[in-house]
């Protein structure tokens, strides 16, 4: 057995019954399974196979090689089944069926490995995940708590891991999990994309709160339409969530009154945050300052003064949300309150990269979106006194339509743009700028992204600012099937250094 398969079969966990995985197989047939496995490749003697029904083939294509290499059960639907029709026929495994097979495995995995954290808090919406999940993380442990935050950036905290996605299958997630809680972790707050929400990925995880930040145009390369695309992320406090669990919405983000609306209807506590007058935690006021923000938020008949070293006003929204969810998860107003001005910001995310020697500053974030473009620029208006410079791009093999809404955004709330490459994957990256440059036509396009973060560093007078966006906390550029290394704080760094003569 390999690393990985003994990682999928729980270090050595003991072998469980179908039954004791909530599964029933086909003429009731009963088998022992050492360990599961969504990769036949991973498969070894005594494993469940998990054959899913893909976007370009289906999993039951690899069932063959599953039962070549010991597979004792096979998870699939109906059409799963009828694919290994031929393989399956006199085979001594066992076949489940079963209706939703994602949602078979994701609770099967968290039968298999049996442990997570004791308190668990996820958040979704388009915008602001990784920062309400790393805020929440921060307060927990400055609370005393053992913590991590899962997502975008892998597994941080007081327990590490490399993720390949933001919201992980199951098995993985429900062996990081296990992992963390064996390790001591207590509290973990998750984030909810959409596909792992549409992939019932976390419908195994216990949580007690859930967050919601806002919705804006993504993934509609995945999603059939924007309700679909709604309705994915909905679904966190539809069907994940517990009718007795917490959810802290925020009212302020496109289709926050409707969540909220949602949540209630499932039965769940209900918090309601944001500078709506309508918000149970209320943002009464805010004061920018050159380094960032001071909020007066008004909670439960109180008014709390909250100073904040994070640029950006988005940032006290995702502040105020991440609060919220430690407030429903057992902390008390006056702890939570007390720590905040304490959180640092999390990396990629409106991130100070360099400074210049006549004070201009290069930032980094990971707005892809076109309203995350446009927020993120609008967020550092307040700060700058000069002109706000922005580099630009969009993903190869993604929403093609949201390409030129990139560049509209950046035009419209920047004072120079330059359009360059982003991870260009398998198109070509010049047709992906040409779209960019729809929106922003009097940008400078620059394809080699390196050049245009030199280029606009180079143009950055006193008091200016430059936001470099897209790829945030990223450290390659995907270039065919290639990653390249490539990360935007570094480039920035070593351009500035370059420019002020820092160089050796």
């Amino acid at each position: 057995m390999t690393d990985e398969q003994g990682r999928a079969n729980g270090g050595g966990a003991r072998a469980k019954s179908l039954a004791e995985l909530g599964l029933t197989a086909r003429a009731g047939r009963e088998v022992q399974v050492t360990g599961l496995a969504v990769d036949s490749r991973e498969v070894a003697p005594g494993f469940l196979f998990a054959a899913m029904p893909g976007t370009r083939i289906h999993g039951a294509e690899f069932i063959a090689t599953a039962l070549t290499q010991g597979a004792a059960a096979i998870l699939t639907d109906a059409e799963g089944a009828r694919i290994a029709t031929e393989v399956l026929t006199g085979s001594d495994a066992a076949l489940v069926v079963a209706e939703d097979p994602r949602q078979a495995l994701a609770c099967a995995a968290a039968l298999w490995f049996g442990v997570q954290p004791r308190i668990m808090a996820a958040v979704t919406g388009t915008n602001g995940k990784t920062s309400v999940a790393t805020f929440l993380r921060q307060i927990w442990q400055a609370l005393g708590h053992t913590a991590i935050n899962l997502g975008t950036t892998g597994v941080e905290g007081d327990f590490t891991h490399a993720l390949a996605h933001t919201t992980p299958e199951p098995i993985t997630l429900h062996r990081v999990l296990a992992e963390a809680a064996h390790a001591g972790v207590t509290h973990c707050a998750m984030e909810a994309s959409s596909h792992g929400l549409a992939q019932r990925r976390l419908d195994g995880v216990v949580l007690a709160a859930g967050g919601f930040t806002n919705l804006t145009q993504d993934h509609l390369d995945y999603h059939a339409s924007f309700n679909d695309y709604f309705e994915a992320k909905a679904s966190l406090f539809t069907r994940v969530l517990a009718p007795e669990g917490h959810a802290v919405i925020n009212l302020d983000g496109a289709r926050g009154t409707t969540m909220a609306t949602r949540a209630e209807e499932h039965g769940l506590d209900v918090l309601t945050v944001g500078e709506s007058a309508e918000a149970e935690m209320r943002l009464i006021a805010r004061r920018f300052t050159p380094h960032g923000q001071i909020l007066r938020v008004g909670f439960n008949g109180q008014e709390y003064q909250v100073p904040l070293d994070l640029i950006g006003g988005f940032q006290g929204e995702n502040v105020m949300l991440a609060a919220g969810l430690a407030l429903l998860t057992g902390e008390t107003p006056d702890e939570v309150f007390g720590v905040l001005p304490h959180l640092k910001g999390v990396r990629g995310r409106m991130q100070l990269a360099a400074t210049r020697d006549n004070g201009a500053a290069v930032f980094v974030d990971y707005a892809h979106t076109p309203d995350a473009v446009a927020t993120a620029l609008k967020a550092l208006r307040p700060h700058v006194m000069g002109r706000i410079l922005c580099i630009v791009g969009a993903g190869g093999d993604r929403d093609r339509t949201k390409r030129p809404l990139m560049g509209e955004a950046a035009a419209e709330n920047a004072d120079l743009v330059f359009v360059t490459d982003d991870n260009p994957r398998s198109e070509d990256p010049a047709a992906i700028r040409q779209a960019v440059l729809m929106g922003c036509p009097e940008a400078i396009e620059v394809g080699d992204r390196a050049e245009a973060i030199l280029r606009a560093i180079d143009a950055l007078g006193p008091g200016d600012a430059l936001l470099i966006a897209g790829k945030g906390h990223e450290t390659g550029q995907i270039v065919g099937d290639t990653v390249y290394p490539f990360d935007d704080v570094e480039q920035a760094s070593v351009a500035v250094a370059a420019l002020d003569g820092r160089l050796a």
